[in-house]
């Protein structure tokens, strides 16, 4: 369509129009393209002062580009370029210390930092809460399925994610700090319901990491316990007319690449550095369980030790069935995984992680969002699709405080802006939600005697509160869904309903008003029915979960199959 032709001007915005960097002519153009290979010093070049950098990583070194990190960090300390980015990154990256995103942490570096977690990376953490950057941190699953919203052109992503948190625009729209004033969330009405947008935005620069590179920029994850978002934070930098840079371990020649191993196709790739020293995660050099390579066998082996976690695990793996799709969030929930290996149980259920694990046992600590002996690994984005669209049977999470109505916060407390990972996404989606935490929190001491809980000193903060800082999960919107929320702790478990939380068990040997009731700031109402947590939960030794698994009904398949086979 013209101007001329007397009909309106399309004037909607291409991605082409964001900008574009590459010379249409050049000195150094060839016709075979080939990404540059460059040293870490030199790719970091590659980032200007005010650019927008996208970052592929998680958690504890899982699939992060640290060697970029760790350069781009040491021009700024050289040259003071570049100055005033932002960061993006779906999630935390870091290993809770001095690498990851803290390497950034250099005053005039960072503009912004927009992430699904500051927790990983404590010093920017600390920035943040010192208003020294802008802090957003919006939902893990947001910020990956944006990417694809970007690299198609498309103005943002619609979703219900967020609606009631600290993440809808009336409610902060997911700012950790006061000096983040941009709307990075908008509230809409479509047909009637409320969705949040969030708006796109160009990428300048994407850094993401592989195993390996062929001479023309293929890239494999072979031996990577992570995939994340690389294709489609690619596809964002490309078409918005940035570079994209991949740090891989190894080179290949071109043309031996398998097409089908491929997950970023070479036509993408501007530059790529190559680091030997790369390691699957900061504690892992290289497991082939980690990257799917091998099933790693797994030895019968005593159960653990019967402290607090482990009673609250024990007590969240009776809320299981045959069958069913779990996630298991960061924290003790990771215990009911060792407790299902424990008990030959493993198959029984699909234990999943938002990171794309699907299958298998997670690993707990420092390495989460890495697996052994899962399934599949998918796309992280592809995962919270189907989280978000509720196929989560059952969720177990931590929380950090709690208010009358069941309102949870993870994401703000004791003055740290940690932000909420994906805890948003599989809390307010899956149809049973187990929020599990010790009762209270600070030196909190407990003891077993024959199978009897005791409090032998009670913890220093209640987690049961008036008001919470901030609204990671909001009850009310659960509600709405017909979504069960349980609340399991080491001396109780509760459940919240359209009244607010009311008591349902205590454990053996618990005082229900000494060592339950008062520790709440507002009282919860105690079931006329109220029972005793099981009392095979408190004695060492086997669990027995087989005993009550085989009690319950089987995993039903389909309505549809079940008739067909039935008529059969």
């Amino acid at each position: 369509m013209t101007a001329s032709s007397g009909a309106a001007v399309d004037q909607t915005i291409r991605p082409s129009q964001f900008h574009d960097d590459r010379a249409n002519e050049d000195e150094n153009a060839s016709l075979v393209r080939r990404p540059v290979v460059l040293t870490p010093a030199q790719a970091a070049e590659l980032v200007q002062s005010g650019d927008t950098i996208l970052i592929n990583g998680s958690g504890g070194g899982v699939g992060t580009p640290e060697r970029f990190l760790e350069a781009l960090a040491e021009r700024y300390r050289q040259s003071g370029r570049p100055a005033a980015i932002t960061a993006v990154h779906p999630v935390g990256c870091g290993d809770w210390g001095e690498k990851g995103m803290s390497r950034l942490a250099l005053p005039g570096l960072l503009k912004r930092q927009v992430t699904g977690s500051l927790g990983n990376s404590p010093a920017t953490m600390a920035m943040a809460a010192a208003e020294e950057i802008e802090a957003y941190t919006l939902p893990q699953g947001v910020l990956s399925q944006l990417c694809r919203e970007i690299a198609g052109g498309r103005p943002g992503l619609v979703t219900h994610v967020g609606l009631g948190s600290f993440v809808d625009p009336r409610h902060g729209g997911g700012r950790q700090s006061a000096r983040a004033t941009d709307e990075m969330v908008e509230l809409i009405t479509l047909h009637g319901r409320e969705f949040l947008f969030y708006p796109a935005f160009p990428i300048d620069v994407a850094i993401i990491r592989a195993t390996t590179a062929d001479e023309t920029g293929n890239l494999t994850m072979e031996r990577e316990p992570f995939i994340g978002d690389p294709l489609a934070m690619a596809q964002a930098a490309h078409n918005s007319g940035g570079v994209v840079i991949a740090q891989v371990e190894r080179m290949r020649k071109a043309g031996t690449t398998p097409a089908r191993e491929v997950k970023v196709p070479g036509a993408l790739v501007d530059a790529i550095i190559v680091d030997p020293d790369q390691q699957q995660t900061y504690a892992v050099r290289y497991s082939p369980g980690y990257s799917g390579e091998i099933r790693v066998p797994i030895a019968p082996h005593p159960p653990a030790d019967l402290d607090l976690r482990t009673i609250i695990a024990r007590r969240a793996c009776l809320e299981l069935f045959p069958g069913c799709i779990a996630n298991l969030g960061y924290g003790v929930s990771t215990g009911i995984a060792r407790i299902l290996a424990e008990e030959g149980l493993s198959d029984a259920v699909t234990l999943t992680v938002e990171q794309g694990i699907i299958g298998g046992t997670p690993v707990s600590g420092n390495d989460f969002g890495a697996a052994i002996n899962y399934e599949a690994l998918i796309e992280q984005a592809s995962q919270f699709d189907f989280y978000d669209g509720g196929g989560l049977d059952i969720a177990f999470l931590s929380f950090a405080e709690v208010d009358g109505a069941g309102n949870v916060n993870v994401s703000r407390f004791a003055g740290k802006p940690n932000g909420s990972g994906g805890f948003i996404h599989i809390a307010q989606n899956s149809k049973t939600i187990c929020f599990l935490g010790a009762l209270t929190a600070g030196d909190l001491v407990v003891s077993l005697q024959n199978g009897r809980l005791r409090i032998e000193k009670e913890g220093r903060h209640r987690r049961f509160v008036q008001t919470i800082d901030q609204c990671t999960y909001n009850r009310r919107v659960g509600l709405a869904r017909g979504q069960r929320a349980l609340f399991i702790t080491e001396r109780a478990v509760l459940e919240a309903d359209e009244h607010g939380l009311i008591v349902l068990e205590i454990a053996p040997g618990i005082d229900l008003d000494r060592d339950v009731l008062a520790n709440f700031e507002i009282c919860p109402r105690v079931s006329d029915r109220i029972g005793l947590m099981p009392d095979s939960v408190f004695w060492p030794g086997a669990f027995r979960l087989r005993e009550a698994f085989e009690k319950l009904p089987g995993h039903k398949m389909h309505r549809r199959l079940a008739s067909l086979l039935n008529r059969g």
